[in-house]
Order: C-alpha cells, then structure tokens, then sequence
C-alpha cells in the first residue's frame, strides 16, 4: 500500500494576512528581531512557501524601550554613507535609541530577512513606533503570540 502525502502551495490569492502588535518595552532587540523577522515571512504558518509572501503584519510600540545585552549599547555601531568621499557617519547605539529609536529595531529585523526581491516586500509589513500610540487601531491588531 503506498500512501501519497500532499504538500500545500500558496499563491498570492490564497494568502490570508493578520495584524499582530507587539509591546517591545524591556525585550532584547536581537531576540525580538528574530521572532519578527519569522511573522513576517511567515515561517509561523503550517503551509509557508518560501517564495510567496505569506507573512502577517507586525506592529511593534515602545521602540525607545529596548534593551541590549552585554555592552553593546556602547559597542554597537550604526554605520551610513552618503556616497561621496569622507561620507561615512557612524553612530553608537545610545545615539541611535535617543535620537532614531525605530531605526535600531529596523536594521536588525531587515538583517535577519534573506537578501531579495521579497523581502524587500516583507520588511514593508514591518511598522515600529517609538511610543506606545500607533495609528492601526482599524486593523484590529491582535497580541503577538508567544509561542513563536
């Protein structure tokens, strides 16, 4: 007797897409990017297809709240070129949560996605305030599940 399995592929029509928010008040950025980093792409999903955009939304509020682990809120730097010569500006981690707190989570969320097409659509899913007030409250975003 031989059994045949069948294995699901998404299309773009058959993706259903839900809104998450997060509170990032008191989580480490790392371990929080990367558990983004999965919603987004949708790896959380039992029937995840690695080139249709399938991820859900995430909204994350208190950006300015993070932590870091270690020193690395001395240590860590973010670095930018204007593309002209003597243009790059680097700035601590410090800096950056005191002036650009969404930029920090950000760059470690769209480090943690694979480098194409896709997840260039993926990281526009990606919404981060710095307070706690956010503007999606029509979307009915639900807790972040924990378990992920």
């Amino acid at each position: 007797m031989v059994i045949f399995m069948k294995t699901t592929i998404l299309n773009s029509e058959k993706v259903t897409q839900n809104w998450y928010v997060v509170d990032a008040e008191g989580l480490t950025v790392g371990r929080l990017a990367t558990r983004i980093a999965t919603v987004l792409r949708g790896k959380h999903k039992i029937d995840f297809t690695p080139h249709v955009d399938c991820g859900d939304y995430v909204v994350v509020i208190n950006a300015e709240k993070v932590t870091f682990t270690g020193a690395k809120i001395d240590a860590k730097m973010y670095h930018r070129y204007s593309g002209y010569i003597g243009g790059l500006t680097s700035t601590s981690a410090r800096d950056m949560l005191a002036t650009y707190p969404e930029r920090v989570l950000h760059s470690a969320v769209k480090g943690m996605l694979p480098k194409n097409k896709l997840s260039r659509q993926v990281i526009k899913k990606l919404k981060i305030y710095g307070g706690a007030e956010h503007p999606h409250r029509g979307q009915q975003p639900q807790p972040f599940p924990a378990n992920i």
